[in-house]
Parts: C-alpha cells; sequence; structure tokens
C-alpha cells in the first residue's frame, strides 16, 4: 500500500522528491558546506537549479539513458547534484570509494562500463588517468576543484563549472529532452548502482531501484520521526549505502539539510559547529571517538580525573534507563542532572552530539561497553541491522527497546525468517533489484520469491521479539570440543580498550583460540609521551614490553568476561601477538569500509598462527607493505607470542557439562 501511495503522489524518483521540495519549502536550506573555514549554503530552489544546469550539461556533452556516470571524491553538495543530475538524464550514478587505488577503480569502471566519470580533484583524476587504457568505453572526465589542472590535456577532461555553463547556455536546446527523460522515470528504473566491499572477493554492482530507495527512506524517515529542520553530517564515503540512504534518501524524502565537512581533519570541529539532530557512525568511529574522551581523561589533572570517572560510573548505572523514560529513584535523578551539568552535557557538545535525536550504529556489531557509555550519557543511540542489498534497513530498535545485545525489531515493511541452521533471510521493498551482470550471484543470494540470504547467523528472543546476531554464518564454527566459536564477540569486548584498534581471533576446529592484536597508535602513543617511552614507529611501540604486558591485562580481563557465557566461554584466548603493521586496506587486509578480511589476514599470516599453536615464544616474519604513494616495500619482525591468563576453571566446567 505504501508503494502505492509514493507512486500515485508521484514521487517516483529522487529528480521528483527535488521537484516537489524546491516548490513546497524552496527557500529551507538542502546542503552547506564548510570551505575556507566559511559554511556556505544552498536552498533546495538553489540546489534545483544547479542539478538542471548540470543534468543539461552532461545531455549536452553526449550522456545518454542508461549510461553509467562513475562519481569519486568526498563528500561534496556538488557531487551529491552530480548523482542526482545523472539521474534526471536517465543515466546511472555508481559512486566509487575515494580512498581506492587505481587498480581497484579500474575494475569497477571496467565492470560497470562507465563512460562518463566525474571526480573531486586531481588524485582521483590521475588514478583515472592511470588506467585509462583499460577502459574501453570511458569516454569523458569531469573534474570539481580545478587546482593542479591546468596544464592536463582537456580533449576529453571538463571542468564541472564549465559544464554547468554550458548546460545553462544550451537551455533552450535539450530543456525539453531534459524534461522527457525525469518524465520516463518510474519507481522501477534504476536509481543507483553500489557495489560490495569485497570482504570475500570481487565487489559485486548492487542495482538499486528508485522504489527501493524511496520505500526505504520514507519508512525509516517515519520510524524515527525525521522532519524538514533536522541536520546530518555528510563525512562517510559517498559509495556505501548508509551514506546514500541518509544524505541522498531520506534528506530528499524528508526534506532535512545534508552538511559537508571541510575535510577529513577538520570533521570534528564540523561536527561540533552543526550540531546535527540525526547521526550515523559506524562502530569504528564510536570506538576512535572513546579512545579520544579516554585519552583527554588520563591528561586532565586529577581533580577533574576524578570527577568523570565517579559520574560516569553514576551514568552506566541509571543513564540509560532515564534515556528510556523507566522509573529511577529521586536521588539518582538529581545526582544524574548534576553529572549532566558537570560532565555529561560539556562531553556531548565536545563530541558534537549535544543535539542528537536519533543516532545510529551499523556495518558491524559495536562492543556493548562502547554502546553503552554513548547511551549513558543520554544520547539516544541505536543499533541498525542492514545490508546494502536491503537499501539499509533490516531490522531497527524502537525508542524505549534499544539494547547492546540484539539488533531490534525488523524494520517497518521487512519480513524476517531464519532456517533450521540458524542463517537469517528477510525480504522487504528495499531487496535490490540484482547484482549486476552478474545473474549466478543474484540466483545465489535472492530466491524466486524474494528472500534474500544475509549470510549472517542469529536468533529470535522469545518475548521480546529482538533479533540477535551471533556472527557472519561463514565465521561461525565450532571448537575442537564442539563448543561455538564465534571471534566477533570476543573481537568487539578487546576492542572496547583505547589502546586496541583491532582484533581477529582464530580457533575454528581447534582445541583453543589465539588472536592477532593491532595497537590504537594514537592512544598508546599518547601513554607513551606521558611516561617518557621513547619508540620510532608504530613497530617498535606494538614490541615495547610495558605494551605487551598491558594488553595481556585487557586480554585475560575479556576471557574472565567471556567464560561467563556458557555458550562461547570456549572462546577465550590462550595466545596473541601484537602485530609489527596495522591492518590494511591498501595491503588487501581489510575493505574500504574497514572491515577485516579474514582469509586473507588468516592466510597472509599463516606462519604466525602456526607459531601461537606449536608452542613457539616468538617468531620472525617479513611482510610486503603499500606505502602511500602506492610503491611495494617491506617490514620484518620478530614478534613476542603472550600467554595471558585464562579462566580455566570456568571452561573446563563447560566442556564437562
Amino acid at each position: 500500500m505504501a508503494q502505492t501511495q509514493s507512486g500515485a503522489a508521484g514521487l517516483q524518483s529522487m529528480p521528483a522528491l527535488l521537484e516537489r521540495n524546491a516548490r513546497e519549502f524552496g527557500g529551507k536550506p538542502a546542503y552547506r558546506e564548510k570551505e575556507f573555514g566559511i559554511w556556505q549554503c544552498w536552498t533546495w530552489a538553489e540546489a534545483e537549479k544547479e542539478i538542471e544546469a548540470l543534468a543539461l550539461g552532461l545531455i549536452n556533452l553526449g550522456v545518454n539513458e542508461g549510461d553509467f556516470v562513475a562519481i569519486i571524491g568526498r563528500n561534496r553538495p556538488y557531487l551529491y547534484w552530480s548523482m542526482v543530475a545523472a539521474q534526471s538524464v536517465g543515466a546511472v550514478p555508481v559512486p566509487l570509494y575515494q580512498d581506492a587505488n587505481a587498480e581497484e577503480m579500474a575494475y569497477v569502471l571496467q565492470h560497470c562500463g562507465a563512460r562518463f566519470v566525474i571526480a573531486g580533484d586531481q588524485e582521483q583524476v590521475d588514478k583515472v588517468i592511470e588506467v585509462q587504457d583499460q577502459l574501453q568505453q570511458f569516454e569523458h572526465l569531469i573534474y570539481l576543484d580545478p587546482r593542479g589542472l591546468r596544464k592536463y590535456d582537456h580533449h576529453t577532461l571538463h571542468e564541472y563549472s564549465h559544464v554547468q555553463n554550458q548546460g545553462r547556455a544550451a537551455y533552450d536546446e535539450w530543456i525539453t529532452d531534459l524534461k522527457e527523460r525525469r518524465a520516463k522515470l518510474t519507481y522501477d528504473s534504476t536509481c543507483v548502482m553500489l557495489y560490495t566491499s569485497g570482504t570475500t572477493g570481487k565487489p559485486k554492482g548492487v542495482v538499486l531501484s528508485n522504489r527501493n530507495i524511496i520505500e526505504s527512506a520514507k519508512n525509516a524517515c517515519e520510524f524515527d520521526g525525521l522532519k524538514r529542520d533536522d541536520e546530518i553530517l555528510a563525512y562517510l564515503p559517498m559509495a556505501w549505502v548508509g551514506d546514500f540512504i541518509f544524505s541522498i534518501g531520506q534528506a530528499y524524502w524528508a526534506g532535512f539539510c545534508v552538511n559537508c565537512p571541510e575535510s577529513a581533519e577538520t570533521m570534528m570541529t564540523d561536527l561540533r559547529e552543526i550540531g546535527p539532530s540525526y547521526y550515523f557512525a559506524p562502530p569504528r568511529v564510536f570506538e576512535n571517538q572513546l579512545t579520544n574522551v579516554m585519552i583527554r581523561m588520563e591528561d586532565a589533572g586529577k581533580l577533574k580525573r576524578n570527577m568523570f570517572h565517579h559520574f560516569m560510573a553514576h551514568a552506566k548505572k541509571v543513564g540509560p534507563a532515564i534515556l528510556d523514560g523507566k522509573p529511577v529513584g529521586l536521588m539518582d535523578k538529581l545526582k544524574y542532572a548534576l553529572g549532566n551539568v558537570l560532565v555529561y552535557g560539556p562531553l556531548k557538545d565536545t563530541l558534537g552530539f549535544g543535539n542528537v535525536r536519533v543516532g545510529y550504529t551499523a556495518g558491524e556489531a559495536i562492543g556493548p561497553e562502547i554502546f553503552e557509555f554513548y547511551r549513558s550519557l543520554g544520547i539516544n543511540l541505536k543499533q541498525l541491522y542492514g545490508q546494502t542489498e536491503a537499501s539499509v534497513f533490516i531490522t531497527v530498535q524502537p525508542d524505549g527497546e534499544v539494547r547492546a545485545d540484539t539488533v531490534g525489531v525488523p524494520a517497518p515493511d521487512v519480513e524476517i525468517k531464519i532456517d533450521d541452521n540458524g542463517k537469517i533471510f528477510y525480504r522487504s521493498p528495499g531487496v535490490f533489484v540484482e547484482y549486476y551482470n552478474n545473474p549466478d550471484s543474484t540466483a545465489d543470494t535472492k530466491d524466486a520469491e524474494g528472500w534474500v540470504d544475509t549470510g549472517d547467523a542469529g536468533f529470535f528472543e522469545e518475548g521480546s521479539g529482538h533479533l540477535r546476531i551471533i556472527d557472519r554464518a561463514k565465521d561461525v564454527g565450532k571448537m575442537a570440543d564442539g563448543s561455538m566459536f564465534a571471534p566477533k564477540y570476543v573481537e568487539n569486548k578487546l576492542k572496547f580498550y583505547p589502546d586496541i584498534l583491532e582484533a581477529v581471533l582464530f580457533g575454528n576446529g581447534k582445541d583453543r583460540c589465539v588472536a592477532f592484536i593491532n595497537i590504537d597508535l594514537t592512544a598508546v602513543g599518547n601513554w607513551a609521551e606521558r611516561n617518557n617511552v621513547a619508540y620510532a614507529s608504530y613497530q617498535e611501540l606494538a614490541g615495547h614490553p610495558r605494551v605487551l604486558e598491558t594488553i595481556s591485562e585487557h586480554v585475560a580481563t575479556v576471557n574472565q568476561s567471556v567464560a561467563e557465557d556458557p555458550m562461547l566461554s570456549g572462546c577465550q584466548i590462550h595466545r596473541f601477538v601484537i602485530l609489527h603493521k596495522e591492518l590494511d586496506a591498501d595491503d588487501g587486509e581489510m575493505t574500504r569500509t574497514r572491515k577485516v578480511r579474514r582469509v586473507i589476514v588468516e592466510d597472509k599470516f599463516k606462519e604466525i598462527i602456526e607459531a601461537m599453536y606449536d608452542g613457539s615464544a616468538e617468531i620472525s616474519t617479513t611482510t610486503e607493505v603499500t606505502y602511500e604513494d602506492g610503491r611495494k616495500g617491506s617490514i620484518s619482525a620478530t614478534l613476542s607470542i603472550m600467554d595471558p591468563i585464562v579462566t580455566a576453571g570456568v571452561v573446563q566446567r563447560v566442556a564437562a557439562e
């Protein structure tokens, strides 16, 4: 019924929503961008004119209906306009990760056969030019920032503003064509093609229709009561489905303003200045912000540090209950109110969360301790379970039913079923059309009735109806004694500690678990400076005896916590190493969305894993690395293999049972 209503209203595409917004509230802010330290603003009416000029320019340049237009760069209004302009002319926008290297870009550009590329700056232009010979269908490249590009060959290179100016000049010539192309757009027209992160193989092109995006955006806006006066900060990769649904789908449906930071370096400052009411971040962002808070507290004076820890202990006890409107004693309320004046309020303002009414985290599981920290401050942070193939939303957490150990209930219009093996399936109006040029993978993922295999394992709790995710189905296994192996559960507990950036657990089919750990260079480096510990590199700091000792204590504490869960107590860590390098997307060890490629990591460092299992005290290794400029090199190290305390009694009792 919802689909019919949206269709009947004529709002069957992003250009149609844009036209409505410009007509009904054209004077309201649609986009802001900070440039040279100053916020610039465009209203919906102004944005419509900017997009129309670009769309006319694209037609003038030869963009046909059905063409793929690749878009590469950081979050800027101009690049969001590019996506809607491409849709307006009947083309398909394909955003790419801006930090992808040239070869990764070449794969996507080849796969979709993009004739046109819109790039943010010289860096992105250079990547495309580097692989241009591999791109048979590529014809024209449009760039936004002209710095450094004056002496380039401009036969197929065009400045963004010039394309717009040419579109304005050719208004009378092409406006009829543009209107006809817009009028052809239906609910089943392709809205966008987004590529998966490629955790286990080559990225796949996920084709999403207008129906997928608009219905998902509409349902989510209604669920959380998002309105025209809400504000978001658009800082996540434009190639990621989360950014597309929030910064285009929901922004165009609800009509709220999209704010773009000046750069990654100024993001936190810009976040504080905007004070968004609707905020989204993957767990890693919340982890990093918590790390920075803890570092600042360690540097603070004794009085301030003690006050922080005192009130945070109280917030942990009653904060989530107060947030959910549950009964709390008068004295606890008064103490919390005092804490809000002295600690919580100033901290939220410092983080940029002072105005957040709805906050979400997704992408992968967030550690419960991290999740509860933010909620204890009074921030309405909720978990969201979703996928690119679902147009994001599979489950959501209703206000008042937010918990760290579940991902909520099925999102509006979403059906979920779980098979006998615990594998999760869903179907909804957001279910993707297909994987582009990949019918076999489409058939493997989506059946004839529209049910999609998530690849995750989980179960519904009795009574609450909330879904609990155990792990990726392919990652869940069994220990040699038959107990469950679920690595994410343990890894997330480890990552609560500010000095642990990443953790990878191994143990499927084995008699015990071992782990790789990456330290957080910012947090541990701060500790080193405060304690006059000299170091010259990540590798040197990672091997420092006091760092090894501290991490070993963290692992022992996590082991004690894991041992309390009868189902997962076999996942305690018996041995670990602090890797000599950070896991890096450029080295293929992580995806561009910062998910660990377990199979690759396990194969690349297999001799280290073998050493942990054979009882060695240390292991010497050499690893190939990729530098920022693309050059290859290698680093060698001798790693100490640590044996943390294991809560053996609990493990033995569970095994015996």
